[in-house]
């Protein structure tokens, strides 16, 4: 007789994490590899739908399993995470330009891996263990920035934490602000980019494309802090929305790719006269609602490169921070409708207190 599926409701301290960081929290045997596998064969439903490993799963909603497979006789022995040397506790120690007892900010610098993955074996996740401290549990990784990407980079510090920010990022209520330089200058100051964007076909879902059709939204906005003729400009951009390399996509699709990002802009993302070829992306600055009440806000410096890159086209940096963009998104025709409806709610229930209200007697 075959093992029957396995279900699990997903708890409060779980509602907007990643099927699987899910997995991983609580069937700590079971590899990233094998929960792949059983997306890919449609044996994972989120309330009967299929889902990936990156979609994320909300409180309540019923997470449905495999059968649990039987102990092999010869089972592999779990592998262990190397113990870390001074010079990479020192790493990890030196990144940290926040604490408090729910998170730490990095600044990550260019060149980083926030994950592991294929012939990918230096990353933040691997030199976590040097800040534990007197917690109980590991640091715990809530979002993620690029590879090549630098800056503010939130890590939680238990699991109720991690479910706190997990939400906040999957919500959009946490906003993120970046710093990139750009080649050419928009002709539109301060500017939204809402362009669908969806995994380019034949690229395994290394890389994203604009899809008017199949795509999922995404939108951007961005502000020039200055620009230097029209060779270069620094801009300023915020989000709205978290899809894979969006904010790369997005600039080189205005006709505008962010400076070193060959990925996007070919060799047009190259500027001479001694620019860095780096990535010219940084996440400037984060800020979110903290578990134990009030706020984390903090910006992160930009790299030597970066800062080299600006001085080289005669920018001064101090601009940067005087006209930071606005935390709220421009409303979509959705909000707007809304916001329309929930208006003419409150007038028709105001109008029915009033013939309560005539209706009375003394």
């Amino acid at each position: 007789m075959s093992e029957p599926v396995r279900q699990f409701t997903v708890a409060l301290d779980d509602d907007g994490i990643r099927v699987d960081r899910w997995c991983k929290r609580h069937l700590a045997d079971t590899s990233f590899t094998t929960v792949a596998k059983w997306a890919r064969t449609g044996q994972i439903r989120l309330d009967g739908a299929r889902v990936g490993p990156g979609d994320r799963i909300a409180a309540g909603q019923v997470l449905r399993l495999p059968p649990e497979e039987a102990p092999r006789d010869d089972p592999k022995p779990k592998r262990e995470r190397p113990p870390l040397s001074e010079d990479e506790m020192a790493f990890a120690r030196e990144m940290v330009i926040h604490q408090d007892t729910g998170a730490f900010v990095l600044n990550k610098p260019p060149g980083l891996a926030t994950q592991g993955g294929t012939k990918t074996t230096q990353h933040v996740d691997g030199l976590l263990d040097a800040l534990q401290f007197e917690a109980e549990g590991r640091p715990k990784l809530v979002h993620r920035l690029d590879k090549d990407t630098s800056g503010a980079l939130l890590v939680a510090r238990s699991v109720r934490a991690a479910a706190f920010f997990s939400k906040a990022f999957s919500s959009r209520s946490a906003k993120k602000v970046y710093w990139a330089l750009v080649v050419g200058a928009p002709s539109i100051e301060d500017g939204t980019v809402d362009l669908p964007l969806n995994k380019q076909p034949g690229t395994g879902g290394e890389k994203m494309h604009v899809d008017e059709e199949g795509g999922m939204p995404s939108r951007s906005r961005y502000r020039v802090i200055e620009r230097a003729g029209n060779r270069a400009a620094w801009v300023e951009l915020q989000p709205f929305t978290g899809r894979t390399h969006q904010l790369r996509v997005h600039m080189a699709a205005i006709g505008h790719p962010i400076v070193g990002d060959g990925k996007y802009g070919g060799p047009a993302a190259f500027l001479t006269g001694g620019i860095s070829r780096k990535m010219h992306l940084h996440a400037r600055r984060i800020r979110v609602d903290h578990p134990d009440g009030g706020e984390i806000d903090v910006t992160a410096e930009i790299p030597t490169h970066f800062r080299e890159s600006l001085a080289l086209l005669g920018f001064e940096e101090p601009l940067g921070d005087m006209m930071p963009l606005d935390t709220k998104p421009e409303p979509t025709r959705e909000d707007r409708k809304a916001a329309g409806r929930a208006h003419a709610k409150q007038v028709r229930k105001a109008r029915r207190g009033e013939r309560r209200g005539r209706g009375t007697r003394e």
